[in-house]
């Protein structure tokens, strides 16, 4: 079966491809065997970066000490510790990975990395026991986010850190926090398993039985620019210029802020879990359509992206491990490439097509994954921006993870407390633990709050749940909103079952509600609670405002207010007046204003103090909307 040949869609493929697949899916393709081995250079002199280092290089000069190029990690070793064997330990596994070691300098303008010789990995301990049960979580968790955004400096010779929290004298927190320019995800966990691994051998007055590495970090990344210096192969190239032709699109979701200019880097993360009969069902449908897991699980993330952005075109990045060589398995070191999968939902296809566009997307980019992404980028020439990251703006991630895990005979919870940072949007990353789905989001805290990535993942269940229930719906009819949810939103949040009239406007079925419950709270802006009767009669006075300035069916009126209940009043107040509302955010650049205004034909503008001052030249009228404030609504009475 070729890379991009699918199996059909009558019945379970074979064993023998789902294998193939599956070769192909983690990288283990015949092509990368035949190329010559990775030679070993020599120890002395400075060495080349690989094309992933260099571009995290130059990103560490424009921002150093960054905590978006840490990789934390924390776990829970529920028994006594010795400090000193740890760090014992730490040092030999920081010993044999010269790539933790690292110097990076720039000579004539280009990054160039040496080692350091070997010197003790410090462990510092910090004893939380004194404290109650809560304090101490509490503090546990502060600490992991502490050391997890603790800078690296890169021309230390040392990108590597190990600290203990102690518990109690049987229960531990183990902190491994590397650079990652040095290490990857797939890194991390061989730098656990060969620092226990050594714990244990130097506990019982043993030698660590660590396998000898048949090369270093520096010898790939030499290897790299060696076999890709000249660029990648024609037919690589040829098809990553075909898999992401035309004008990449941003992807434009609802956010609760508007994105800044320049891309901060302030995060957090909502976990959720997914029931095991859930993934069950996604494994066989995956299994029918010959796909995989991810598969089925990526197209439905992009159905999600596509309805929430309104967009048919979505780029998602994924990351792979990018060790399709022998000598990098037991490596430490970057070698994660990132691979840009578009996902085409043109044509409202019915989810099983959805899914073969994918699959067979995913199978070419797999086929091409030693492509670096650094490399895609500059091909591509893609424009740069400080507010997004280029090329895509959402990551989604698939892993096996037992959970409690097995390592040289210890048993490793994760403790994971969260970074604190985001380096895109949104990602998404799912892990199969125990036969279920256990997931988080991370997510940019400076567009969304959590409920709106709640209310995201609660719809990501639902479309699940819709998927495997009826793969051959098109895209656009699967359900987001679970039974009870739509009729809240249809009946019990109107306030009546009635059915509104046929053809009624917005404003209209406002005014009807007002007169059904004139005291009830109509909107919460801040510490302002509004009700009916007091936001109808706001929006009614600007109304006979607008239109005594003649405003009428046609007529595009501008609202320029900060977020808040005057923001609301002002639209409704237009719509009364018979207008249309053209959304004016003071926040957009003066450049962009003029163009919406010029643009749309707007005449008129409801604007409060603060944001007029924003506006540009304007030849229209301006309407202020800087009212007293709202008579407060009644407070609700207790156990309402």
């Amino acid at each position: 079966m070729g890379a991009n040949e699918g199996p059909g869609r009558t019945g379970a493929v074979s064993a023998a491809k789902r294998a193939l697949l599956e070769k192909r899916m983690r990288g283990g393709f015949a092509a990368a065997a035949e190329r010559r081995s990775i030679p070993r250079r020599p120890q002395d002199g400075p060495a080349p970066l690989s094309f992933a280092q260099r571009r995290l290089w130059f990103l560490e000069q424009m921002e150093p000490g960054t905590p978006l190029h840490n990789l934390p990690g924390a776990f829970r070793l529920r028994r006594a510790l010795d400090p000193a064997v740890l760090r014992r330990a730490a040092t030999e596994v920081v010993r044999r990975h010269d790539a933790l070691r690292a110097v990076f300098t720039a000579e004539g303008g280009e990054p160039v990395q040496t080692v350091a010789p070997a010197r003790e990995v410090p462990v510092p301990v910090v004893d939380l026991s004194r404290l109650d049960e809560e304090a101490r979580g509490a503090e546990a968790v502060r600490r992991i986010r502490f050391e997890g955004a603790l800078p690296f400096d890169l021309g230390s010779g040392l990108l590597a850190r190990v600290a203990l929290l102690r518990l109690d004298a049987e229960d531990h927190v183990v902190l491994v926090t590397h650079h990652h320019v040095a290490s990857d995800g797939w890194s991390m966990s061989l730098f656990v398993g060969e620092m226990l691994e050594a714990y244990r051998a130097f506990l019982a007055g043993a030698v660590p039985a660590l396998p000898e590495l048949p090369v270093r970090f520096a010898d790939f990344a030499a290897w790299q620019r060696d076999e890709l210096g000249g660029g990648p192969s024609a037919g690589d190239l040829a098809w990553w210029h075909d898999h992401l032709a035309g004008a990449l699109p941003l992807l434009e979701l609802p956010t609760d802020r508007p994105r800044s200019a320049a891309q901060g880097t302030a995060g957090a993360i909502h976990a959720f879990e997914l029931p095991a009969e859930l993934l069950e069902a996604v494994q066989a449908l995956a299994r029918a359509e010959g796909a995989t897991p991810f598969m089925v699980l990526l197209a439905a993330f992009a159905t999600l992206l596509s309805r929430w952005s309104g967009q048919d075109d979505v780029v998602v990045g994924s990351p792979i491990a990018g060790r399709t060589r022998a000598e990098t398995e037991r490596l430490v070191g970057f070698f994660a490439n990132t691979l840009p999968l578009r996902t085409d939902l043109s044509g409202d296809p019915p989810f099983r097509e959805l899914l073969r566009r994918v699959r067979e997307a995913t199978l070419g980019a797999y086929a091409r994954q030693e492509v670096p992404f650094e490399r895609i980028v500059e091909t591509l020439r893609v424009e740069r921006s400080l507010a997004h990251a280029p090329v895509f703006q959402v990551m989604f991630t698939l892993q096996n993870n037992p959970g409690i895990v097995e390592v040289a005979g210890f048993r490793l919870e994760p403790a994971d407390a969260g970074s604190g940072t985001a380096k895109f949007d949104l990602t998404l990353g799912l892990e199969e633990r125990a036969g279920r789905l256990v997931g988080i989001v991370e997510y940019a805290t400076a567009l969304f709050d959590e409920a709106t990535v709640a209310r995201m993942v609660a719809q990501f269940r639902t479309l699940l749940d819709g998927i495997v229930a009826d793969p051959s719906r098109p895209v656009a009819e699967l359900p987001l909103l679970a039974p009870g949810e739509r009729g809240l939103l249809l009946r019990g949040w109107s306030g009546t079952d009635a059915a509104a009239p046929d053809g009624a406007c917005l404003h209209e079925r406002f005014e009807a509600q007002a007169r059904r419950t004139p005291d009830a709270v109509a909107l919460v802006a801040g510490r302002e609670r509004v009700t009916y009767a007091a936001l109808d009669a706001r929006a009614s006075a600007l109304a006979a405002e607008l239109r005594a300035r003649g405003v009428g069916p046609e007529t595009r009126v501008g609202v320029c207010t900060g977020r808040g209940a005057e923001m609301v009043a002002a639209t409704l107040g237009v719509l009364k007046a018979g207008g249309a509302y053209v959304p004016l955010d003071p926040r957009y650049p003066r450049e962009r204003l003029a163009f919406v205004l010029e643009d749309a034909a707007v005449s008129v503008v409801v604007a409060s103090e603060a944001a007029a001052g924003a506006l540009p030249e304007f030849g229209g009228e301006i309407v202020a909307c800087d009212w007293t404030p709202l008579p407060p609504a009644p407070s609700p009475a207790r156990g309402e």
